[in-house]
């Protein structure tokens, strides 16, 4: 990405240099993530290296399954220079956990999976063991539909 430093571009620039849609830049400024940013005399908005560089702080910790309230503390405590880095490690750990628990679920899905591969047969879908661990075979509906009942 080439930013001119002191640039000040508009919202559809500014998306497309940090890979996010208008929609959630605006989403950003109005959950308060992002600063408010100049405007022109026509009322334009005008984004430029804060803008940007709290947008790669925000994508960053997204990337790293940090929710949206989460990132909001964070930046609101990395203002605060002189403050410990308590508050900071405590969100970091937290994150760690769910992280954790959500590997834990993935493993246990994995292994249920693994074992209702092992026991198909590869046969015929009427004696199939997949289809038989997910539910009853006969209230699957023959056109792949839910038939109407939204389920």
């Amino acid at each position: 990405m080439n930013f001119v430093i002191d640039n000040l571009v508009g919202i559809g620039i500014l998306a497309r240099e940090t890979g996010t849609s208008v929609q959630t830049v605006r989403y950003y400024e109005s959950r308060g993530l992002l600063p408010a940013p100049p405007r022109t005399e026509g009322g334009q908005r005008r984004y430029g290296r804060l803008h940007r560089d709290r947008l790669a702080f925000i994508r960053h910790a997204r990337e790293m399954g940090f929710a949206l309230d989460a990132i909001g503390e964070l930046l609101r405590l990395s203002k605060e220079e002189d403050a410990s880095c308590g508050p900071v490690d405590r969100i970091a750990r937290e994150q760690l956990q769910l992280v954790d628990r959500r590997i834990e679920q993935l493993c246990a899905l994995r292994e249920t999976l693994s074992r209702m591969i092992d026991r198909c047969d590869g046969e015929s879908v009427t004696s199939c063991r997949i289809l038989e661990a997910l539910g009853p075979s006969q209230n699957l509906p023959a056109s792949g539909k839910d038939g109407g009942t939204g389920a």
